[in-house]
């Protein structure tokens, strides 16, 4: 199995701080969404209480003026982390607009991505691009690619789209970088139920793919990890795997009840170190924190949260006629036809 290693030099106390601050943003406001929906402001959400090292640390590997992150539905951190407007980002879980009324092209961020491994066969088709816009212009070796960064969880790995998608980018050497987060469950199943060998980076090797694996609860590991993948994937030595272990400590979606396959014990004996817990001490203790400091990150957090939901709360519903547009280039007339009826009976136009 071809593992890459990763440089283990501390991140300044700058950065953790930067990260640290991020993260706690990303808590409060998922723990804040999740409140949300029991209140009827948001229909559905997908918490990632747990995830915040592993979406923020690999989000700050990358180069967001040329690289492309390719979400699923659990990504706010990373999205938060890429810069993408959280109060656009949440209209998609409040069926405001497909896949969230953010730029894609601004940002750097595809649409939400609910269709379980779907994002993976997108990154791929749009690093292989890359690697061909880079054989027409000519580019020496080594190469300096732009990177897709694409996210899926352990129990999207036994999707036939991850292994479409994987043995594609194996054999073109697309500059990928596959983000496996292995929260431990997908949705009711456990890993060892569903992931034969217990590794989703092992599988690389199957394809000829690099890989790392890394303690997902900590932020400057994680940096650190998918630092060396992506710079893997840039000089066109192809595309990569890194496994970031973490745990979700919360349920896969608000419709989800974890009760009934996992205990509160086992949830708090298997979950381990709160990555932000972890990162806080370590902050406090190196002295790049104080107490006081901690309680400002998280009132600017609670500040930013009152910001988020007036900016959801002010979406207005979309019209009922927008589900017949953006599907075709040219409408074809059974649809068009569909879009009338459908204007005359519920419009009335």
């Amino acid at each position: 199995m071809n593992t890459l290693s990763y440089g283990r030099a501390a991140l300044p106390d700058a950065e953790l701080v930067r990260l640290f601050s991020q993260m706690t943003q990303v808590r409060h406001l998922d723990t804040s969404a999740i409140a949300w929906q029991r209140q009827g402001i948001l229909p559905g959400y997908a918490p990632m209480r747990g995830q915040e090292a592993a979406q923020v640390g690999s989000v700050a590997a990358l180069d967001m003026s040329r690289d492309f992150v390719f979400p699923t539905y659990r990504e706010m951190g990373a999205a938060l982390a890429a810069g993408v407007d959280m109060g656009e980002y949440m209209a998609t879980h409040k069926a405001t607009w497909n896949g969230g009324m953010y730029d894609a092209r601004e940002t750097r961020v595809t649409p939400i991505q609910t269709v379980i491994g779907g994002s993976a066969l997108h990154a791929v088709g749009w690093a292989h691009g890359q690697r061909l816009d880079a054989a027409a212009a000519g580019a020496d070796e080594p190469l300096d690619l732009p990177v897709a960064l694409v996210y899926l969880g352990d129990g999207a790995s036994s999707q036939g789209d991850i292994h479409e998608a994987m043995n594609f980018a194996g054999v073109f050497e697309t500059p990928t970088v596959f983000f496996v987060q292995n929260n431990g469950w997908a949705i009711s199943v456990p890993t060892e139920r569903q992931v034969a060998g217990g590794s989703v980076a092992a599988r690389g090797a199957g394809y000829g793919i690099a890989s790392i694996h890394v303690d997902g609860n900590d932020v400057e590991a994680v940096v650190q990890a998918t630092r060396a993948a992506v710079a893997h994937a840039r000089s066109g030595a192809g595309p990569a795997v890194v496994e970031a272990m973490t745990y979700r400590r919360g349920p896969h979606s608000t419709s989800d009840d974890p009760g009934r396959y996992r205990s509160l014990a086992e949830e708090r004996r298997d979950g381990g170190v709160d990555p932000m817990d972890a990162l806080r001490d370590r902050l406090l203790e190196a002295g790049a924190l104080t107490a006081e400091d901690v309680a400002a990150i998280q009132s600017e957090a609670e500040a930013f949260e009152e910001r988020v939901r007036a900016d959801v709360q002010a979406q207005g519903p979309r019209p009922g006629a927008e589900m017949f547009e953006y599907v075709y280039q040219e409408m074809p007339a059974p649809l068009r036809e569909q879009a009338a009826a459908w204007r005359e009976e519920s419009d009335h136009v």
